[in-house]
C-alpha cells in the first residue's frame, strides 16, 4: 500500500527527520505520535503527494484517502452532499441528472423526450457504478457523523468550520479508499460520533496512518506505532498494539538509562586510570589509547531520550478596562432560510468566565465570529465598552496571515514589541532560528495553534475568545493551555469539546445555542460538553 524507504525530511534548514523507512500494509493500523513540531503533518502531506521529501523515496498502490487538519476546497458553492459523493465520481453524473429532470419538466415534447433518453442513460451509469448503494452508504456514515439532511444540502461556504471538517471526513470513508492517512479525525466531533468512528477504523480493512491525541482511539484500533522523535530527527517503529507500545517505551528509556549509567561509570574509570598515568612519559602512550576507549565507549550507548520541549504557555496579564468590557444585544443569524441562532444578549463583565454549549451547527463559532468583529449579525449589535481589548482565538487559525512569517504575524499582534522581546517570546512557544521565518501557511496544526496563542499572550488582551484552544496539541502543550486558563485574570468565552478546559476554566455562567439561553453553570451542564 505504502513504501517508504530511507526519507529525509526537511522544513527550510531545520531536519525534521532522516533515513525514515517503515511500510503500511492492508491490514496495519498505525499511529503516528510525536511532540507538537515533530514533522507528523508534514509527512503525511509527503505520504499523500502534496509534498516532496528532500530524499529518499514514497511509493503507493491503490487510492489514497488524506484527510489533513484544514482541509482546503476550492468550490465552496457546492453543497456538502455533493461534496462527498464527489469522493467516488458520482457528484457529477447526479448533478447532470437533475438537470435533465429539470429538462424533462419544462421542455417542448421533442425536447422532453431527448431529456427521458438521457435521463435514462445517466440512470444506467449510476446504476451501473453503485450509485443507489453508494447513496445509502454515504447516508450511514454522515448520519453517524451528526450531519443531517438541512446541513448536507447546504453550500460548503455557510457551514461552520467544524461541519465542513465532518464533511470531508465522511468524504473520506466514503471513498472507498485502499489506505487513509488522518491527521486528528476526531477534532469536532461529538461524542457519539467519536464512538462510532473508533468502531468503524476499528473494522477498517485497508491500510490505515493516524494521528490524534485521542487515547482511547489509539487504543482500540492501533496495531503498529511509529513514533518520531523530534530530538534525534529518526523514527522507532513498534509492531504492536498501543498499550504494548507505551509498556515497550517505558522499558526501552528505563533499559537506556541503565546501559548509559554503566557506560558512564566504566569509561569515569578509565579516564581516571589515564590521568594518573599521563604523568609518566613510559605510560603517555597507554593513558592516550585509554581516553579514546572511553571516548569510544561512551559514543557506542544511546543515552535516555531528552525530554519533548514543551512551550511555556501564560495568557497575558490583562490591561485594565471597564466594569463591562463587552456586550453583545439581541443577536441573531440566518443563512439563507436556514436560522442560526436568534435573540442572543450577553454581558461579559471583567474577569467573568463563560462557556457556550449547543449541538455541532448550532452557531457557536459565529457567535465568538461576531463577539471579535469578524462577522456582523442579522440583528443586534456588539458594544465594545470602556478599555476593551480583545484577544480572539479561532479554531480554523483564521486571524493569522498564512503568507506572513511566525515573526511578522507576532509584530502585527504586539507592534510595539521589540526584536529582541518578540524572539523571545517565540521562543517559548518553541520558534527558534529559522522556524521564526517560516511563512505561517507551512506550519502544522499544532504549530499554528502555538503561533495564535502567542499573539495572544503578546496582546495584553482583557478578553479572550477561545474557540477549541486545545485541538491539535499533544497531551503536555494541552496541560499548559489548562494551566494558563487556570491562571488568566481576565474574562474568558469559551467554545469547547474539552471537558478538561470547561474545568479549567470553572465557569461561572454558560450559553445554549441556538436558543440563546444563559444560566449560571452548574455541573449538570457536564454532560453536555462532549455532545455539543
Amino acid at each position: 500500500m505504502l513504501t517508504v524507504t530511507d526519507l529525509e525530511l526537511r522544513v527550510g534548514a531545520r531536519l525534521l527527520m532522516d533515513e525514515v523507512t517503515f511500510r503500511v500494509a492492508q491490514g496495519d493500523k498505525v499511529g503516528l505520535v510525536g511532540r507538537n513540531g515533530a514533522g507528523k503533518t508534514t509527512l503525511t502531506k509527503v505520504l499523500a503527494g502534496q509534498g516532496q521529501p528532500t530524499a529518499g523515496s514514497v511509493s503507493a498502490s491503490g487510492r489514497i484517502g488524506y484527510l489533513p487538519q484544514d482541509p482546503k476546497v476550492e468550490d465552496m458553492d457546492q453543497t456538502g452532499r455533493d461534496r462527498i459523493l464527489s469522493a467516488r465520481d458520482l457528484d457529477e453524473t447526479i448533478r447532470r441528472m437533475r438537470a435533465a429532470e429539470q429538462e424533462m419538466a419544462s421542455a417542448s415534447e421533442t425536447q422532453r423526450e431527448k431529456a427521458m433518453n438521457r435521463y435514462s442513460r445517466l440512470e444506467d451509469e449510476f446504476s451501473a457504478r453503485g450509485g443507489y448503494a453508494a447513496e445509502s452508504e454515504a447516508a450511514r456514515i454522515t448520519s453517524n457523523l451528526g450531519l443531517p439532511d438541512r446541513v448536507l444540502d447546504q453550500p460548503l461556504h455557510t457551514l461552520s468550520g467544524g461541519q465542513r471538517r465532518r464533511v470531508e471526513l465522511a468524504r473520506i470513508l466514503f471513498s472507498d479508499a485502499d489506505t487513509m492517512l488522518l491527521d486528528e479525525p476526531t477534532n469536532h466531533l461529538d461524542h457519539d460520533s467519536i464512538v462510532w468512528l473508533r468502531d468503524y477504523l476499528k473494522t477498517y480493512s485497508g491500510g490505515l496512518l493516524m494521528i490524534s491525541h485521542d487515547v482511547e482511539l489509539m487504543e482500540m484500533t492501533v496495531n503498529k506505532v511509529l513514533y518520531l522523535d523530534a530530538n534525534r530527527q529518526t523514527m522507532d517503529v513498534y509492531n504492536m498494539s498501543w498499550k504494548n507500545y507505551q509498556a515497550q517505551r517505558q522499558q526501552d528509556e528505563a533499559r537506556r538509562r541503565r546501559e548509559y549509567a554503566n557506560a558512564e561509570k566504566k569509561a569515569s574509570q578509565l579516564m581516571a586510570q589515564a590521568e594518573k598515568m599521563r604523568a609518566k612519559a613510559t605510560k603517555a602512550v597507554a593513558a592516550q589509547n585509554m581516553i579514546k576507549r572511553a571516548e569510544r565507549m561512551m559514543r557506542g550507548v544511546e543515552g535516555e531520550r531528552a525530554t519533548d520541549k514543551v512551550a511555556a504557555i501564560r495568557f497575558p496579564t490583562p490591561e485594565p478596562s471597564g466594569k463591562t468590557p463587552l456586550t453583545a444585544e439581541n443577536l441573531s443569524k440566518s443563512y439563507g432560510s436556514l436560522e442560526i441562532f436568534t435573540g442572543v444578549d450577553l454581558a461579559i463583565d471583567r474577569g467573568s468566565r463563560v462557556v457556550i454549549l449547543g449541538f455541532n451547527g448550532a452557531g457557536k463559532t459565529t457567535l465568538l465570529r461576531m463577539l471579535a468583529g469578524e462577522e456582523q449579525p442579522d440583528t443586534g449589535r456588539v458594544v465594545a465598552g470602556h478599555g476593551l481589548k480583545l484577544g480572539y482565538f479561532a479554531q480554523e487559525h483564521d486571524t493569522l496571515d498564512q503568507s506572513a512569517s511566525v515573526l511578522d504575524n507576532l509584530r502585527h499582534a504586539a507592534p510595539n514589541l521589540g526584536d529582541t522581546a518578540a524572539r523571545t517570546l517565540l521562543g517559548s512557544f518553541l520558534f527558534q532560528g529559522d522556524d521564526v521565518d517560516k511563512p505561517a501557511g507551512v506550519l502544522s496544526g499544532g504549530e499554528k495553534t502555538r503561533l495564535a496563542l502567542a499573539t495572544l499572550v503578546a496582546s495584553g488582551a482583557n478578553v479572550l475568545l477561545l474557540d477549541e484552544p486545545t485541538n491539535n496539541l499533544d497531551p503536555a502543550s494541552r496541560e499548559e493551555i489548562l494551566n494558563a486558563l487556570r491562571q488568566y485574570e481576565g474574562a474568558v468565552v469559551l467554545v469547547t469539546h474539552d471537558e478538561g478546559a470547561v474545568e479549567a476554566l470553572d465557569p461561572e455562567r454558560v450559553v445554549l445555542l441556538p436558543d440563546g439561553v444563559e444560566d449560571l453553570w452548574n455541573d449538570e451542564y457536564r454532560d453536555l460538553i462532549t455532545l455539543a
